[in-house]
């Protein structure tokens, strides 16, 4: 078994910045993509970045260049860096594992519970 945990969110002001970090538990050997979704009241589970093992990211269009994934392979752990945040990027973001590699099983699709991000004045 394993679990995903996220912490750091939050209420900040606009133009504010906040970490995400997200927390695989369990017996795991490698973790192969690991990524950010974000969810809005009454919008669809949306992107926001991932990353590979050996560090090739992606964005969505709406946070490049103000939010940066970045992750920790041996403590198999994931950061989301969130800067220059605006209201509209008030969510609950979740914690995504496309695939864990454990002792003699694999997991696939793993999520977190989720950490509420609002941004507001």
């Amino acid at each position: 078994q394993v679990q995903l945990v996220e912490s750091g969110g939050g209420l900040v002001q606009p133009g504010a910045s906040l970490r995400l970090s997200c927390a695989a538990s369990g017996r795991i050997l490698s973790i192969n993509i690991m990524g950010w979704y974000r969810q809005a009241p009454g919008k669809q589970r949306e992107l926001v970045a991932t990353i590979t093992g050996s560090g090739y990211t992606n964005y969505a269009d709406s946070v490049k260049g103000r939010f940066t994934i970045s992750r920790h392979n041996a403590k198999n752990t994931v950061y989301l860096q969130m800067n220059t945040l605006k209201p509209e990027d008030t969510a609950v973001y979740y914690c995504n594992a496309d695939r864990i590699r454990g002792d003699g099983i694999w997991y696939f699709d793993s999520w977190g519970q989720g950490t509420q991000v609002t941004v507001s004045s």
